[in-house]
């Protein structure tokens, strides 16, 4: 039997699950302790070609904490999250009030306060939105990635598109009315790009709050100092807020769970100081505040001032600046770790230190303008100052995580270029460090603290990041309820409209800062913005331009009439000479005939003896196991291989003995063909009897875990001997790495000049930040390069 009719078959053991909308052609998926065979017949023999392997274990998955370890992270999310909203008591009241408040202002702003915290961070943020997860990431972007998961709104990334599970809803069983959203999502271009534009911009403005923060933070803890020490110089205060934001960035290499781990203590005590100290005014003081929680203080509070009640609500949302933290450090963590810390300890004490104030300014109206401060118990002064400054530093955590874990979904969607990202556990997956977005943060904050050298001129450019993240992320949340989590719109609407009039009323008050400094912080979220739409824009040109000439092998690489092989006539036709050795092509897509083996066949019309395409398949957990790492599949062309390398963030794939785990692992699944019986003469045509199959079953049953994950023909004995020969000879004459480096040309004829200009940027950008050929750890000896162009 020759080797060209060997009988393709999908070998694989699962546990029980259906299979995924896209792959998985012949496969039976049955009890866990069955080892199921499924013939793919000669139609399907493409499956093999185009490479598309993908198991349930590809596609990222959330994490579950139970028990000890869940209440450990909401101990360390307490650390980092809480720092900034939990530092808000130091300044809420000195920021809405110009003048001694009487008490029924006093009331008003408390009962505001009170319900906003409730109603924006409580209600709508720990209790709805971070059910908007995607896999347990947070943040606007990760709810328009989960968008894109359940309808068709964006282009996928070709080589993230094994890892992304698409759960698309069929048209039954969505109802009407949803499907009617979900289908205008989908139709209109102008919807599409507006949902991009609004995620993306939700992403840019929390970052760009994250150089603004730290500054504010620090800066405002360096200057309390001004309360024991009135005659510090400007110049000093600038000099210790820059060295201690220093410090803080230089910690972040730890990671997340260490750092978290060391602020935790710091921002628990914090908020516990507030706790008591609220109860102590309450009890000493105006405990008739506590009407407060009638939320006809707030209205009436806003009727009664007209517009200076309206401005004062820029003050007002101080309370719960770093509210978008909870959502967007939601992959650090997770739900019910962030639900726990707050409901069980950052919530209570916020509003007892709120209440407990306002007990206070109601006998003392004149303390208003250093509420904290002058509400501390007697012999508390200096313990509160010094844990204060403390949390005061601390509250720059917030940000800086969420930077990190934001800039992490922006790369791993294609909106910015791939920069070194290190994930620093192994038992939290998404916790991560960026150290370059680590250093510019660094420098942004040092330079933004030199140049506004104070927090009232910061304080104007602070706050309406905030409110504006809060206002896109009540609408996007809408959209999440209507297309994913399938509920009725009325009910959604219902939720939503006072939520988006609530946001609204802040957003108002907060953007008549605009012109103060806000414009700031604004300016600097566009610029951002700007660059993750063009990087974008110019990543789905590129994967247009790449999809194009994409033929499939057996179309590719055909046999003459002297049984030679050879190119097809649509590539010219060329004979193929044969290379001594073993030729391992990188396969970027890991489907299709991978570009670098196209081009280095067009241009010497040589191959190897054998050559492999191999795919590494990143992984979103912190390793892959020996026996899951490898599959190995064989093409309709002899001698050549695919083998898909799964692993994880912390697995070290690509090294010097590169080649000799491919040539290991190529001949670990051909020695496998040893247990699976010859075919008859009829059953090698493509049309095996069940009973061959039955029969093989048995056979693959002695070696479940290496052949349970491998898809390949089966040949016979003599073609095994062969294939086996082949590969050793090959192996031992010498070993080849040959990788592809595209060159993106623009064709002027095809591109206005709007669009050729946005694209010569992209590319420059791309020139500037793709990895070098140097940076891979094979021998560079056997490293051979082939340079191709792709038009655009």
């Amino acid at each position: 039997m020759q080797e060209q009719n060997d009988v393709q078959f999908s070998i694989t053991q699962e546990s029980g699950r259906r299979a995924p909308e896209n792959g998985r052609v012949g496969s039976i998926y049955s009890d866990p302790s069955d080892l199921k065979m499924s013939k793919v017949r000669t139609k399907d023999i493409e499956f093999a070609e185009d490479g598309q392997d993908v198991r349930e274990d590809d596609y990222k998955k959330k994490q579950v904490f139970k028990g000890a370890t869940l209440f450990w992270l909401a101990y360390q999310s307490t650390g980092v999250i809480y720092g900034d909203i939990g530092t808000s008591p130091l300044y809420v009241y000195s920021s809405t009030f110009t003048s001694e408040p009487n008490k029924t202002d006093l009331l008003g702003v408390l009962s505001l306060i009170i319900w906003s915290i409730t109603l924006i961070v409580t209600v709508k943020y720990v209790l709805i939105v971070l059910c908007a997860d995607d896999q347990g990431e947070g943040g606007t972007f990760a709810m328009y990635s989960l968008l894109a998961r359940f309808s068709n709104i964006s282009e996928q990334d070709p080589k993230m598109k094994h890892t992304i599970k698409l759960e698309r809803y069929m048209s039954t069983d969505i109802k009407p009315s949803n499907r009617y959203v979900r289908n205008f999502l989908e139709r209109s271009s102008v919807a599409r790009v507006l949902l991009k534009v609004l995620s993306v911009l939700g992403v840019s403005l929390i970052l760009a709050d994250g150089v603004l923060t730290p500054a504010q933070s620090v800066l405002g803890a360096i200057q309390g100092l001004k309360v024991v020490k009135e005659d510090i110089s400007n110049g000093t205060i600038i000099g210790v807020s820059c060295a201690i934001l220093v410090c803080l960035f230089l910690v972040q290499p730890f990671g997340i769970h260490r750092v978290g781990s060391v602020w935790a203590p710091i921002v628990v005590l914090w908020l516990i100081f507030n706790m008591t100290f609220g109860i102590y005014n309450l009890v000493k003081h105006d405990y008739t505040v506590f009407k407060a929680f009638s939320p006809w203080f707030a209205g009436h509070y806003l009727v009664r001032n007209k517009k200076d009640g309206w401005i004062s609500l820029g003050g007002i949302l101080l309370a719960f600046t770093g509210v978008e933290a909870l959502f967007a450090d939601l992959g650090a963590f997770s739900k019910k770790a962030i639900q726990i810390s707050w409901l069980c300890l950052a919530y209570p004490c916020l509003l007892l230190a709120y209440i407990g104030q306002a007990a206070y300014l109601a006998d003392d109206p004149s303390a208003y303008s250093n509420p904290f401060f002058q509400t501390v118990p007697p012999g508390m002064f200096y313990p509160s100052l010094v844990l204060s400054i403390l949390a005061a530093i601390v509250a720059s955590q917030a940000m800086i995580t969420s930077s990190f874990q934001l800039l992490s979904q922006v790369m791993n969607m294609s909106y910015f270029p791939q920069i070194k990202m290190i994930y620093t556990s192994d038992k939290f997956h998404g916790q991560v460090y960026i150290p370059m977005a680590n250093w510019l943060l660094m420098v942004g904050t040092v330079i933004v603290t030199a140049v506004y050298n104070n927090t009232t001129r910061l304080g104007h450019a602070y706050g309406v990041c905030v409110i504006l993240v809060t206002f896109i992320t009540t609408n996007i949340v809408a959209i999440v309820a209507i297309v994913v989590w399938r509920l009725n719109w009325v009910l959604v609407v219902a939720i939503w409209l006072p939520f988006i009039a609530l946001d609204g009323v802040f957003l108002s008050a907060a953007l008549t800062k605009v012109p103060d400094g806000a414009w700031f912080t604004l300016l600097l979220a566009i610029l951002l913005a700007t660059f993750f739409i063009l990087w974008r824009y110019g990543k789905e040109n590129q994967w247009r331009s790449e999809a194009k000439d994409r033929p499939r092998l057996h179309r590719f690489v055909t046999k003459g009439t002297d049984g030679k092989h050879k190119l097809s006539d649509a590539f010219g036709g060329g004979e193929l000479t044969t290379i001594k050795g073993l030729g391992i092509f990188f396969d970027k897509a890991g489907e299709m005939v991978p570009t670098v083996y196209q081009e280095f066949l067009r241009k010497f019309e040589a191959q190897q003896e054998v050559h492999v395409f191999l795919h590494l398949r990143a992984l979103s957990k912190p390793h892959v196991s020996e026996e899951d790492r490898y599959a190995v599949s064989r093409t309709t062309l002899v001698n050549c291989y695919r083998l898909t390398i799964r692993h994880g963030y912390n697995d070290r794939v690509i090294s010097a003995d590169l080649g000799e785990i491919v040539y290991t692992e190529l001949r670990r699944a051909i020695m496998t063909f040893r247990s699976l019986p010859a075919l008859s003469a009829s059953e090698s045509d493509g049309v095996a009897s069940s009973s061959a199959v039955s029969a093989s079953s048995d056979a693959v049953q002695s070696d479940t875990n290496s052949v349970s994950k491998l898809s390949f023909a089966i040949p016979n004995d003599a073609s095994v001997e062969r294939r086996i020969h082949k590969l050793d000879s090959a192996y031992k004459k010498q070993v080849v790495y040959i990788v592809g480096k595209e060159q993106l040309r623009l064709l002027a004829e095809k591109n206005n000049v709007f669009k050729r200009f946005v694209l010569y940027i992209f590319i420059w950008l791309r020139e500037n930040t793709r990895a070098k050929i140097s940076q891979m750890e094979v021998p560079i000896e056997k490293l051979v390069e082939v340079g191709f162009v792709k038009d655009m």
